[in-house]
């Protein structure tokens, strides 16, 4: 996400790291290649003028040209700056008194209305929320078929009818919201592959007589100045409330991002940054603005990790790690954890102080965690348990089993004696009469 546009960023930076003291001409230079980045990442022209004079206006105002860190003083504007540009604040969904709250989904067919829906109920149901899908998509009929498996899969009631029309869909989806007690309701309506009347009126009809709480406009990220276009056209038809930007994960240059808010008026709510259901980011514009420049988002990483980390298993794995006491079986536990909370390369962007370059010269391979999972999948409970057992015969049978190399076993059972050995000396610097206490 934003990777080309942070590697600019980056460049553009280290360039002026370079200089003990800041002249107006460097500021001017910088200024200039920050223009250019914007532009290159598909930043609407107009908001990308206005981004450079807001910050060289403040540039100048706060005398950086004699700070004493005059590259980190830029860098703190710059940051403000996008944030301010994105949003400043997240803009959460709008809360009820009578539920349910009903939230229509708009936006042109393919930029993913439907997977969005299926990852919002989602989201909203380990809120606590009860979710209830309504599919108002009767122009494709796999649109209704897609939300219904698409509820299976995360167990959310989904309801339609193809005899119907779209708006008695959404009226009747209200009704049975009521009746059996949901507290949020989602209409996924129609797109099509441009704008036209009928699109338009339909919409506008399901929004004159269901009166929904929220409308979100869901633009694909990776088409960019399109999206923004496209979102002023419905604009004008639809007062939408938010936007949604998807496919975030892939080759974005973040120029939708960067404009959207700033051309229509209207605030990005959530990212979709994958293609699982839980691949889904509330939008905040100050974490966001940190992860372009390079300075990560620690508030995002600990959110995902509360969000699959079993407490009671911590506490236990705590307790096994200060006897170390920690098993393949253990070990196992948590890739999965690690797996849930996303691709190791988005989890390592979000680390301050890890910037584009040194993931480039170290890159994460995500297929590293299939290979050792084949491994432990592959040994028995006993193996997994006692791993010194794990003889010459054993490693190979869990190579074959497992389809990698035996000189892949050997380096993995070295990396996990190490760690043991490791764990026991920590318990025993960390000593203090009979409570043990790790030394970080």
């Amino acid at each position: 996400m934003f990777q080309e546009l942070s590697d600019k960023f980056e460049g553009i930076f280290q360039k002026l790291k370079g200089h003990g003291k800041v002249t107006e001409k460097h500021l001017d230079e910088t200024m200039r290649d920050v223009r250019r980045a914007l532009l290159e990442a598909d930043v609407n022209y107009k908001v990308a003028k206005q981004l450079i004079v807001e910050i060289t206006q403040r540039a100048l105002g706060a005398n950086i040209v004699q700070s004493i860190t005059p590259a980190q003083q830029i860098i703190k504007i710059v940051n403000d700056e996008l944030t301010r540009l994105m949003g400043g604040v997240n803009a959460p969904l709008k809360t009820v008194n009578i539920p349910p709250a009903i939230i229509m989904v708009i936006g042109l067919q393919g930029a993913g209305k439907t997977t969005f829906c299926g990852k919002l109920a989602y989201h909203l149901k380990k809120q606590g929320k009860s979710p209830l899908l309504v599919g108002a998509d009767l122009q494709r009929p796999a649109a209704v078929e897609q939300l219904r498996i698409v509820g299976e899969e995360i167990d959310v009631k989904s309801y339609s009818d193809l005899q119907s029309n779209p708006v008695q869909v959404c009226k009747n989806g209200f009704k049975l919201a009521r009746q059996e007690g949901y507290d949020t309701l989602i209409l996924d309506t129609a797109g099509r592959l441009h704008i036209d009347d009928a699109l338009m009126n339909e919409l506008v009809q399901i929004k004159t007589e269901v009166k929904p709480h929220d409308i979100l406009f869901v633009a694909d990220g990776m088409t960019g100045q399109d999206a923004v276009n496209t979102a002023n056209t419905f604009l004008d038809r639809i007062d939408f409330s938010g936007i949604v930007l998807t496919k975030m994960d892939g080759d974005a240059r973040g120029g939708a991002a960067l404009s959207i808010k700033s051309v229509t008026g209207k605030s990005i709510k959530f990212i979709g940054t994958g293609e699982k259901l839980e691949a889904l980011e509330s939008f905040h514009p100050d974490r966001m603005a940190s992860r372009i420049l390079g300075m990560g988002d620690i508030v995002s990483l600990v959110e995902k990790a509360q969000d699959v980390v079993d407490l009671k298993k911590a506490k236990s794995l705590e307790k096994k790690l200060r006897r170390a006491e920690f098993t393949f079986e253990d070990f196992h536990d948590q890739l999965q954890q690690i797996k849930k909370m996303g691709p190791l390369s988005q989890i390592v962007g979000m680390i301050p102080g890890l910037n584009s370059k040194a993931l480039k010269d170290s890159p994460v391979d995500d297929g590293a965690l299939v290979g050792i999972e084949a491994i432990i999948c592959s040994m028995t409970a006993e193996e997994k348990q006692r791993p010194q057992i794990i003889n010459g015969s054993r490693r190979l049978r869990i190579a074959k089993g497992s389809g990698t190399t035996v000189q892949e076993i050997n380096r993995l059972l070295k990396q996990f004696f190490t760690m043991q050995k490791m764990m026991k000396k920590f318990n025993k610097k960390g000593m203090r009469g009979n409570n043990m206490q790790f030394p970080f």
